[in-house]
């Protein structure tokens, strides 16, 4: 490998048609550059093989369930709990038994980037999905607990294929007539539910980036209807909008003070 050039053995390293006994000479190559190029692949390798090992532990729910005789199993998911605005959504989704999608996890363990492309290979191979929103007047009338668990049947109720198991990430469904295995920290522990974790929180960041068109002094698309500076600076300047959850602080504070009655000033 002395006559290939520190380029091409990068290139050869990052297609992955080395040897591993290619490899080994490579760590006997005096230049720093071949040296820095071995070492960057191998902790690549490294990493990908704690993804694999990472992926293959979320599948003992739904491996445990198909050997009892499940065949659609839907994980369940839910966003958008802490904001102080937009709605609250679930997601349900059917995975085939073959699925494979290393470095699928917890959806806020992942960057914008990597969930929409998740987003995109979970929608085109699931075998069936279904989305369950609930508006902010709704939560301002259940609570907020209870409409993510409304949001969660309703999320069920949509899917095409009826599942015969669910895989519910830390709350019961007791309106639901299904098996069910309820997993805390589910989007960390069980692919299904890590799925519909991605597949909501892609749906409702669309749903608020959409929003922040029509009310763009709240910066929605920037944070989702979380309280940050520039939201609680908006709702200051501007007042609350249809879209703002009254019984939210500091909304709530803002309706007492009489900064509108859920209706924009513009």
């Amino acid at each position: 490998m002395k006559n290939q050039s520190i380029t091409e053995i990068k290139q050869m390293l990052d297609q992955g048609i080395l040897s591993d006994e290619t490899i080994e000479q490579l760590k006997l190559d005096s230049r720093k550059g071949v040296q820095q190029a071995v070492r960057s692949y191998q902790n690549k390798q490294a990493k990908q093989a704690l993804l694999i090992k990472q992926f293959q532990a979320m599948r003992k729910y739904e491996e445990k369930n198909y050997l009892n005789g499940k065949q659609f199993i839907a994980g369940i998911d839910e966003v958008g709990r802490g904001p102080l605005a937009g709605p609250v959504v679930a997601a349900a989704v059917i995975l085939p038994e073959n699925f494979t999608l290393i470095g699928l996890t917890d959806s806020k363990k992942l960057t914008v980037k990597q969930r929409e492309a998740y987003a995109e290979i979970i929608k085109q191979q699931a075998v069936a999905i279904g989305i369950g929103e609930i508006s902010p007047q709704l939560i301002d009338e259940l609570n907020i607990y209870q409409a993510s668990i409304l949001a969660m049947e309703r999320a069920v109720d949509q899917l095409t294929v009826q599942p015969d198991h669910l895989l519910i990430d830390a709350v019961e469904l007791p309106n639901l007539a299904y098996s069910s295995d309820v997993i805390i920290k589910g989007d960390q522990k069980s692919i299904s539910i890590a799925a519909a974790s991605v597949i909501a929180k892609v749906h409702r960041d669309q749903m608020m980036a959409e929003l922040h068109r029509t009310y763009p002094y709240y910066q929605f698309d920037q944070n989702q209807g979380y309280g940050t500076k520039g939201h609680l600076q908006g709702l200051e300047e501007h007042g609350i909008t249809p879209f703002h959850r009254k019984s939210f602080a500091p909304v709530k504070d803002k309706l007492k003070g009489g900064g509108g009655d859920g209706t924009t000033l513009f």
